[in-house]
C-alpha cells in the first residue's frame, strides 16, 4: 500500500471552498479535497480564508473576492496564492493547481512538483500560444474536447469532474417543465433555450446567475420578455438543494450554448437525480451524455423539438445510475491520485528537489486551522459504457477517465 500524500491545493481568490451557491471550480475542488482526506491524505487549501472545507486552509485572501464585491482583474490575488505556496512548497509532495494559466510559472520552476488542472477554454485569449511555450509541465484535461487542439502538450492526463451523487432525490416519471441551470449568458444558450420552450409549448423554469453587464443586457432583451408572457419562470440563483428539486421535476434539463464547454457539472447533476439533458451536440458534451440513452444531443432547436417529443421515454433510473457510476467525487479522485504518483515518479527521475525559501515554523498550522496571511481587499472578484476504474497509461502516467 502507497504512503499517503503531502498535498498542496491552490484554489482561485474569487468564491469560498466550497461555494455558497452555484459555481463550478470550487465545487469540484471541495469535492476532491473531501475525497482525499478520506482516503488519508494530508490536504492543504491555498483559498479563500471564509473557505469552510474541513482542511487545514492557508488564507490567500481573508474573505472571497466576490463576497467583498470585488469583481476586477484577479491577477494580483493569484499571484498572492502562487507566491504562498511557493513559500511554504517545502512542506509537500506535490500541488495541484485550479489557477490556470496563472500558475504556468509556477509549475515550471516551483521545486515541489506541480499539476494544473485546466478548467476553461483553451482555443482563444492567448492560450494555443501560452501551453506551446510551456511544453514541459504537467497538464490535466477536464474532457478530450478540451485539449484536442494540443496533441504535443505534456497531457498528465483527461480526467472528468466528478462529485458526491447518488444522495439526490429522483422522480421515476417525468415531469412537464424545462430546466435550465447557469448564466444568463449568449454562450449559454438561454436565447435558444427559451426559443425551444415557446416551440414545444413547456415552461422553462430559470435558475441562474446574473452578475457581469452584459449579463443583464441579456437578460432585459431576452430573458425578461419571456418572464412577462409566460414562457419563463426565473428563480435566479438558487442553493444545492433547490436545483436538485428543479432537475428532479423537469421532463429534461436543457444545455443549447453553442460553443466548446470544457466540460458540463449541469449535466451530471441533471442526470445524476435521472433527469435526462437535451444539449447542443458541441464540446464536452457529446462525451458526457449518451445520445438516446441519457439524453440527446442536438444540432439546432429543431431538432430540439423532436428530442422534447421523445425524452419522455427515457428510464430515469439508468440514467441515474449509469452518472453516479462514472462521474463519482471518488473515480474523479483515484484518476488524480495516479496522476500525482506518476508526476512525482517522473520528478524524482529526472531532477533532484531543489531548496527553496524557508518557513517559519509559526507561519505553519495542523489540522482545521488557518495558516499564512495575506492581504484583505477593500472590495472583494476576481461507462456507463462499462469503463470500469480509470487507468494510468505509459511513462507520463496518462489517465483516461469517464
Amino acid at each position: 500500500m502507497e504512503p499517503p500524500l503531502r498535498i498542496g491545493m491552490i484554489a482561485p481568490p474569487v468564491l469560498p471552498v466550497p461555494p455558497p451557491s452555484y459555481a463550478g471550480t470550487e465545487r469540484v475542488i471541495a469535492a476532491l479535497i473531501d475525497e482525499l482526506r478520506r482516503r488519508g491524505h494530508e490536504v492543504t487549501l491555498f483559498g479563500p480564508g471564509d473557505s469552510t472545507i474541513e482542511a487545514e486552509i492557508v488564507p490567500t485572501v481573508a474573505r472571497s473576492l466576490w463576497a467583498q464585491g470585488y469583481e476586477g482583474d484577479v491577477s494580483a490575488y493569484m499571484n498572492i496564492a502562487l507566491g504562498e505556496a511557493w513559500r511554504q512548497h517545502e512542506r509537500f509532495d506535490v500541488f495541484h493547481s485550479h489557477v490556470e494559466q496563472y500558475g504556468f510559472l509556477f509549475a515550471r520552476e516551483c521545486p515541489t512538483p506541480v499539476v494544473t488542472t485546466l478548467h476553461g477554454r483553451l482555443d482563444a485569449f492567448g492560450m494555443p500560444d501560452l501551453i506551446d511555450a510551456f511544453p514541459d509541465i504537467p497538464l490535466v484535461a477536464i474532457s478530450t474536447s478540451q485539449r484536442r487542439w494540443f496533441p504535443e502538450a505534456n497531457w498528465a492526463g483527461t480526467i472528468h469532474h466528478g462529485l458526491p451523487l447518488g444522495r439526490e432525490p429522483g422522480r421515476s416519471q417525468p415531469g412537464s417543465y424545462l430546466a435550465f441551470v447557469g448564466r444568463i449568458a449568449v454562450e449559454k444558450g438561454v436565447h435558444d433555450a427559451i426559443e425551444l420552450a415557446r416551440r414545444t409549448d413547456r415552461q422553462l423554469r430559470v435558475a441562474a446567475k446574473v452578475n457581469a453587464p452584459e449579463e443583464h443586457e441579456l437578460f432585459a432583451s431576452i430573458v425578461q420578455p419571456a418572464i412577462d408572457d409566460g414562457t419563463v419562470e426565473f428563480l435566479g440563483e438558487i442553493g444545492q438543494p433547490e436545483r436538485d428539486a428543479l432537475y428532479a421535476g423537469a421532463l429534461a434539463t436543457v444545455m443549447l450554448g453553442a460553443w466548446p464547454e470544457p466540460f458540463g457539472l449541469v449535466a451530471i447533476e441533471s442526470m445524476a437525480i435521472g433527469t435526462p439533458v437535451i444539449a447542443r451536440r458541441a464540446g464536452a458534451l457529446t462525451e458526457i451524455i449518451d445520445h438516446g440513452v441519457t439524453g440527446f444531443l442536438v444540432d439546432d432547436v429543431t431538432e430540439g423539438e423532436l428530442a422534447v417529443q421523445r425524452v419522455g421515454g427515457l428510464n430515469r433510473e439508468d440514467i441515474r445510475r449509469r452518472t453516479v457510476s462514472r462521474f463519482s467525487a471518488a473515480t474523479m479522485t483515484e484518476a488524480y491520485e495516479g496522476v500525482y504518483r506518476a508526476v512525482l515518479a517522473k520528478r524524482n527521475r529526472e531532477r533532484p528537489r531543489r531548496a527553496g525559501p524557508n518557513v517559519p515554523a509559526d507561519h505553519r498550522s495542523r489540522g482545521n486551522g488557518r495558516a499564512g496571511t495575506a492581504p484583505d481587499v477593500a472590495r472583494g472578484e476576481a461507462a456507463d459504457r462499462e469503463q470500469g476504474p480509470a487507468r494510468t497509461e505509459g511513462a507520463t502516467g496518462e489517465v483516461i477517465h469517464g
